[in-house]
């Protein structure tokens, strides 16, 4: 069963009780990590790993996203700066506990390759129990996060080659 949680604003990102982030590195640019993150929702199945549906909703200004496991989010996007930031809120999902979600990832030049440094930021709050959980499945985060990164690495770059 759906449940509707807190709506929370981009500021929630610095102030959730519960905030890991992780940090990748891409060799593909800011603006094409940015187009896949962004522009490409359909296309995230693909490269993340947990991901089964990704879709745009209400002409693009929300999402929904179904993970492996069964897993539904309905969101709303709350930051869309091309080649800089992409965040968005969980609005309804059908995990057990949580009660406001939101996911930033911003992107910088890594000018040491000229590919973009990737960092994902999963601020949450809910109960004792829900954070509890989430601190014990974060090393589970932050793996699945490289493995996707990597992946959309990979991916961006065969469109390059191509």
């Amino acid at each position: 069963m759906a449940r509707r949680l807190r709506p929370v604003g981009l500021d929630f990102v610095r102030e959730a009780p519960v905030r890991p982030a992780f940090t990748a590195r891409a060799a593909a640019p800011p603006e094409a990590v940015y187009r896949a993150l962004a522009q490409e929702v359909t296309g995230w199945p693909a490269w993340f790993g947990a991901v089964t549906l990704a879709r745009p909703t209400r002409g693009g200004t929300g999402r929904e996203v179904r993970l492996v496991g069964g897993v539904r989010f309905q969101e709303t996007v709350m930051a869309a700066d091309p080649g800089l930031r992409y965040a968005y809120r969980v609005d309804e999902t059908n995990v057990p506990g949580v009660s406001a979600l939101l996911e930033e990832w911003l992107l910088a030049p890594d000018a040491g390759t000229g590919g973009t440094l990737v960092r994902w930021t999963f601020a949450a709050d809910g109960p004792a129990p829900f954070r509890l959980a989430l601190a014990a499945a974060r090393p589970g985060l932050g793996r699945s996060f490289r493995t996707a990164v990597r992946a959309l690495d990979a991916r961006l770059a065969t469109r390059t080659a191509s």
